[in-house]
């Protein structure tokens, strides 16, 4: 009788417990944040630029099916960086003071429309904690090559702003030198096109306290080869494929 008594005690508090645990579960999937759309643009940094890499807009509008159970959106993202080469130095005249990086060629900056999935990972609670989400994304690399000036001495002492060229501003007879680095905005009218692809993988973190204004950090790794090698260096390997981890800080709003 004492067993039977135990048993039904032991089946009556583990349902109890079970109703509980339902009731809260329910009252936190409630709570939990959900969003018709999310947009915002940050600044980016990257292992292969210098501490500001470039610029990002991105927006993530909600799908109606759930993968894996979770709450998925799809993502848009447009970026633009700024890519260097590892062998740049950049120097410094102690004469003129002027700074120069020796041997650059080009400049590469690249476009980047992306188009993928992000899903979340982990949702914030009535503004509490962090939100993570998975990023999976890709779309096409539009690298702009863009002449790097320099100033350059001739021997009639005329100083002249034209594309680093390696044969001629390496030690011609017939000049004195480069003196300097021209102006970045000198060079747009010879900028080269050249395509390419590119696939990302990200976590997104959501660190603001406001559920509709969003601050957040994003960590990923791309991977992106372009049609031919892109000449940024000229006395240094260059490569048509290129891969980098990233940081992008982002500021935005949500719509419910």
């Amino acid at each position: 009788m004492m067993r039977v008594k135990f048993l039904l005690s032991v089946s009556i508090l583990f349902a109890l417990s079970t109703d509980i645990y339902a009731q809260r579960r329910a009252k936190a999937e409630d709570n939990e944040e959900s969003y018709k759309s999310f947009t915002s643009f940050g600044v980016t940094t990257n292992t292969n630029s210098g501490i500001l890499g470039g610029a990002v807009f991105r927006q993530s509008s909600a799908l109606g099916s759930k993968l894996f159970g979770k709450n998925q959106y799809r993502y848009l993202a447009l970026e633009l960086v700024n890519v260097k080469h590892p062998k740049e130095l950049s120097q410094q005249d102690f004469v003129t003071g002027a700074r120069l990086v020796y041997g650059k060629q080009n400049y590469l900056f690249v476009l980047r429309p992306e188009y993928g999935r992000e899903l979340t990972l982990f949702s914030r609670q009535d503004d509490e904690g962090i939100s993570i989400s998975g990023i999976l994304a890709a779309g096409p690399s539009l690298g702009l090559e863009k002449p790097y000036m320099v100033q350059f001495q001739s021997s009639d002492g005329r100083v002249v702003t034209e594309p680093f060229d390696p044969v001629k501003h390496a030690g011609s007879t017939q000049t004195t030198g480069i003196v300097g680095a021209g102006s970045f905005f000198q060079g747009f009218g010879q900028t080269k096109i050249v395509p390419g692809l590119h696939v990302k993988t990200a976590m997104s973190f959501e660190l603001s306290a406001f559920r509709e204004n969003v601050t957040g950090v994003e960590i990923g790794f791309i991977a992106e080869a372009f049609t031919r090698k892109v000449q940024i260096m000229a006395f240094a390997e260059n490569r048509s494929f290129f891969t980098s981890g990233y940081l992008t800080l982002y500021f935005g709003s949500k719509k419910r």
